[in-house]
């Protein structure tokens, strides 16, 4: 039966309706981001769906349903309506000023879990939610820095530290580099990577709705990849790290730029499709 037809009164009904209204609009996971909708206008989850799908929906929570799936359907990212997203099994804060977190991102993750001792200072670049350094804080035992040029962007790392009850975290504006003093063990960041003129052929949920400033890598996506590489040898600590998110397209060019600067131990770590997904490198003077 179609959402045309079909009486709107119970949950299933109005989960296939949202479901519907998604898919005509073209959106992916239409299936998933219907249901997680729904989760957060009715405070549920899958088990009480089940045992109550044939019931009414409360009146209140279908007319913000109803709103939300119309905004999903001008890919408007559900993670913006709902306001959080989940990463490395923690659900982030997130809005238009940052980045919002994905899966490709704990590849970085494992790779500096795997380099951290407990007690080292880090120092996160382009930090966005937070996420990343937050991480590490939690799975590591270790202090840190992040840092954002963005102020907006800035105080959504700050709420997602308390809203997680993380100690150990100093934030700083700064465009990269330039407000940073000190040295550290290890150098994270995922910055922006994508060529400029790549930009305007993204997903609509990407292109108008996530910060350009965390997506605009210039001309030829290396932008920030070479001042990163250059200016992180004056704020490392010898045997310190340099772990980096990449373009999948961008092994090669960030291995010959980390060689070329003087790194060693440098590798491409792969994501699980198998494409190139993080850099990773060592600084020894």
């Amino acid at each position: 039966m179609s959402k045309s037809h079909e009486i709107l009164t119970s949950l299933k009904a109005w989960r296939r309706y949202g479901q519907e209204c998604l898919e005509d609009s073209g959106i992916e996971d239409a299936a998933q981001d219907a249901w997680l909708l729904m989760e957060y206008v009715c405070n549920i989850n899958k088990s009480f769906y089940y045992l109550h799908m044939n019931d009414d929906m409360d009146e209140e929570d279908a007319l913000q349903y109803q709103e939300l799936i119309h905004k999903r359907a001008s890919h408007i990212p559900v993670q913006h309506l709902i306001g959080e997203a989940w990463f490395y099994g923690q659900p982030y804060l997130v809005n238009e000023h940052v980045l919002i977190p994905r899966q490709d991102t704990e590849v970085l993750i494992e790779e500096a879990l795997s380099r951290l001792i407990p007690g080292m200072r880090i120092l996160d670049l382009c930090t966005g939610s937070g996420c990343i350094l937050l991480t590490l804080i939690r799975h590591a035992s270790i202090t840190g820095v992040g840092s954002d040029i963005s102020p907006e962007a800035l105080k959504v790392a700050k709420q997602n530290e308390k809203r997680q009850r993380l100690k150990g975290c100093t934030w700083v504006e700064s465009n990269l580099f330039e407000q940073i003093g000190g040295t550290f063990d290890m150098i994270t960041s995922n910055p922006p990577y994508i060529p400029t003129e790549v930009i305007t052929g993204l997903m609509e949920e990407v292109r108008d709705h996530e910060p350009i400033l965390a997506l605009d890598g210039h001309e030829d996506g290396l932008y920030f990849y070479r001042k990163i590489v250059d200016e992180a040898r004056q704020h490392l600590k010898p045997q310190g790290w340099l772990c980096m998110e990449i373009g999948h397209d961008q092994g090669e060019d960030l291995t010959n730029l980390l060689t070329q600067s003087g790194y060693s131990d440098v590798e491409i770590k792969k994501d699980l499709a198998g494409l190139s997904r993080v850099a990773v490198a060592k600084w020894v003077p």
